[in-house]
């Protein structure tokens, strides 16, 4: 189980001031209602285990306040709740209109001064600390209600990748804000008797790992059609690993023995070749493009066994650290793994990733 939560030790730049910035390694899993599941997740990782050999890559969340004040600051609060009143959701098109003038409305919003000015310090100071002139970053969107036991929000926001710039990463977390808006959230809210401005949105901006020259997928320390729990199973996939976690391409499959790894065994017990036709890149113009997967590439395994070996590790360590199954998102870049993104995994989703395991979209 994890640790009891630790005193917040906040950096020079909170320190400065800031009011709506958390760096991960001063982040505990204790910290959803600050950070929400994600960031909490990826901070209690960060702080807890990458200093025992689990790799997760730096970065900060822009805290629920920051989304809390800037509602306040631009009078949206009564409009979201007189826009959302009497709304139903069974009528798409009425749904569909009232989401859409919802986001419209927050991304013409406007951030204070301050706002700015700690998001542009944080992702210099990420700049400083990573040592790079150009750093593109993941800007993704946490909700303070992700992962509880009776709902499932996470997947519901969005996220954006290889973002580069102050001015970017602005947009970007504008973006992740109104997603809290989508449709799709607005829809599930209203049916699980969720109040709109009950769930706040915290955002992550994390340094990008390469694996659009790699490979990347996703883990469960459990076999998610039966719910054993004494495999992990690897899906495994060339490119950014958004098409994996969406279910867009059709990856590798393998599955760990986790006994036979415990006592140093050769324990990948199973290999199913994924016929991974494209996957998303780095794009020139636009900040990623889906490119097709070369025949020579599509008819091998994007990992090694001895990397699946190395990646069940890490996740057995982290189910261990947690005490529950999880489901953790990995990004392989020039020979070094890293562990991006690892929740729960509920008996909501368990079923969920039942339902959608032959409805992939292999473009």
């Amino acid at each position: 189980m994890f640790k009891k939560t630790k005193k917040l030790v906040y950096t020079s730049i909170v320190e400065k001031g800031m009011k709506h910035i958390l760096w991960f390694r001063d982040i505990r899993i204790t910290d959803i209602s600050l950070v929400g599941g994600k960031n909490a997740s990826l901070g209690e990782m960060y702080s807890e285990l990458k200093e025992k050999g689990v790799p997760v890559p730096n970065g900060f969340a822009v805290t629920a306040k920051l989304y809390r004040d800037f509602l306040v600051a631009n009078k949206l609060n009564k409009k979201i709740k007189e826009i959302l009143k009497g709304l139903d959701v069974t009528d798409v098109q009425q749904l569909a209109k009232v989401g859409k003038h919802l986001r419209s409305m927050i991304l013409q919003a406007s951030f204070s001064a301050d706002m700015k000015k700690e998001i542009s310090l944080a992702y210099e100071q990420l700049k400083k600390e990573e040592k790079q002139k150009i750093l593109a970053v993941a800007v993704r969107s946490s909700a303070t209600a992700e992962d509880l036991p009776d709902a499932s929000f996470a997947g519901q926001q969005e996220t954006y990748l290889n973002v580069r710039g102050c001015a970017d990463v602005l947009i970007a977390v504008k973006k992740c804000i109104a997603s809290l808006f989508t449709n799709r959230a607005i829809s599930y809210r209203e049916a699980h008797g969720f109040d709109h401005l009950s769930v706040d949105l915290s955002v992550g901006v994390q340094m990008m790992v390469r694996s659009d020259i790699g490979a990347s997928g996703v883990m469960f320390t459990l076999d998610t059609e039966s719910g054993f729990r004494g495999v992990v199973l690897i899906n495994a996939s060339y490119g950014l690993g958004e098409y994996v976690v969406k279910g867009r391409v059709t990856p590798d499959q393998f599955y760990v023995f986790k006994d036979g790894l415990t006592r140093g065994k050769d324990a990948v017990i199973s290999h199913t070749l994924g016929s991974k036709k494209v996957k998303l890149v780095y794009g020139k113009t636009t900040a990623t493009k889906q490119v097709r997967v070369n025949r020579l590439y599509r008819e091998r395994f994007s990992i090694t066994d001895k990397e699946i070996l190395q990646l069940a590790k890490w996740g057995m360590q982290i189910e261990s650290h947690y005490g529950k199954p999880q489901d953790i998102e990995w990004a392989f870049e020039k020979g070094k793994f890293y562990i991006t993104q690892s929740r729960p995994i509920t008996t909501l989703q368990t079923k969920k990733l039942k339902e959608n395991k032959d409805s992939k979209k292999d473009y």
